[in-house]
């Protein structure tokens, strides 16, 4: 009896990472938060874990982190922050070939601090429009920023979700993970304008477009002011070596403290789903460690090359949070190196498909939004030739110098 349940959850665990690979359950109104937290529900009435096991399995640390960083975002979205940074840049360069560097590199830095997928929904209808005033193909500038909020986001711990994981579960400090990492993001930045200056022989050229018509923009002073300020001792906190979560809590709690916003516009900007399905996600990955399904792969993951080629490749099946949430099991405290090598393959791994990271369908569905295609074996073209490159570059920088 007791054999044939591990097998039913077993069973149980396997169909729930195979709809958290396809973000959906065909005929069913449910996505990646709900499959997670039904699949977690039935995991405990099948006894695998008890409540409060399930409980005690969810991460304080990163939920509070992610929430925290989440409404940082939310008000200096609000505060107009990104969209004048972007605009700043754009004033730099009018030639094709120099706004696409100045799209993947603005992009990609303004990545390493925030969350990437708020910086994929800003900039993309923002490019749209800049790329039909200067009558050019939006299609490789689109892709400039796809895959830079991915590999941007590689530098720092605050980049993005996988990220923020890592540093919760390896205690690694946020200057140790930038030193490692803040050298292939800025590498893999240059490659992938010189691939796409390779693939599209439309943006090599410096000759000066026509003036654009940007966008009229106003940014609201006082809310920026004081974002800014909140933001910039929050990153000095991290550099310093404060604790990442109570650091981002006592800044989200001081911006919170205003008298410009309604709460319900910055909470609503908080993405709900995420931290219900990270939560799910916790408990899933505990149940996979009681029933020790991931044994088979412990040869793998105990090797550098072994455990960066196995997390691009689940990344890609399951999406790199949850990869990162199953294979941490694997991998002890201390091994900086393991982990760094973690947060970057599941991180870089995003550009191989178009389906490999949020940030990539946010980019998506922001063009559709404006009418323009991005279409996905555009993107393969793109992303499995940078992927490799940039993999490759990971394991040469952290392993063999």
């Amino acid at each position: 009896m007791i054999h044939t349940l591990s097998w039913v959850q077993a069973a149980v665990l396997g169909v729930s990472y195979l709809a958290l690979g396809v973000g959906c359950v065909p005929g069913w109104q449910m996505n990646r938060a709900t499959i997670a937290l039904v699949s977690a529900a039935i995991l405990i009435a099948l006894n695998t874990l008890t409540l409060d096991e399930a409980w005690q399995a969810i991460d304080a640390h990163t939920i509070v982190f992610l929430l925290s960083m989440m409404v940082v975002n939310a008000y200096l979205s609000y505060a107009g922050f990104f969209k004048l940074a972007l605009l700043y840049l754009l004033r730099f360069t009018r030639s094709p070939l120099g706004l696409l560097g100045v799209l993947t590199v603005g992009t990609g830095v303004l990545s390493a601090f925030f969350l990437n997928d708020t910086l994929a929904l800003v900039s993309t209808p923002l490019t749209v429009q800049l790329t039909r005033s200067l009558r050019l193909n939006p299609v490789p500038y689109l892709l400039a920023i796809a895959g830079a909020t991915n590999i941007g986001s590689v530098a720092t711990l605050s980049g993005n979700p996988q990220n923020i994981l890592v540093g919760s579960f390896s205690g690694i400090s946020y200057s140790t993970f930038a030193q490692a990492l803040l050298p292939v993001a800025a590498v893999g930045l240059v490659l992938q304008v010189g691939w796409l200056w390779l693939l599209y022989p439309d943006v090599r050229s410096l000759h000066p477009c026509p003036p654009p018509s940007l966008p009229r923009f106003r940014a609201y002073r006082p809310v920026l002011i004081k974002t800014l300020i909140v933001t910039g001792l929050l990153l000095t906190a991290f550099v310093v070596g404060f604790p990442l979560a109570e650091s981002s809590l006592l800044a989200a709690a001081a911006l919170l403290v205003t008298r410009r916003i309604k709460p319900q516009r910055v909470l609503q900007q908080v993405d709900w789903s995420l931290l219900v399905m990270f939560s799910g996600l916790f408990i899933l990955t505990r149940c996979v460690q009681e029933l020790n399904l991931l044994a088979g792969l412990t040869p793998w993951i105990a090797h550098p090359a072994g455990l960066l080629a196995v997390t691009a490749i689940v990344s890609n099946l399951i999406s790199n949070v949850p990869a990162v949430l199953l294979l941490q099991g694997g991998i002890p405290p201390e091994a900086t190196q393991s982990w760094l090598l973690l947060a970057a393959g599941s991180t870089l791994a995003g550009n191989l498909t178009l389906f490999g990271a949020v940030a990539n369908l946010i980019t998506v569905e922001a063009a559709m939004a404006a009418k323009c295609r991005l279409s996905f074996w555009q993107h393969l073209r793109f992303g499995l030739p940078l992927t490799l490159m940039t993999l490759i570059l990971t394991y040469v920088w952290l392993v063999l110098r």
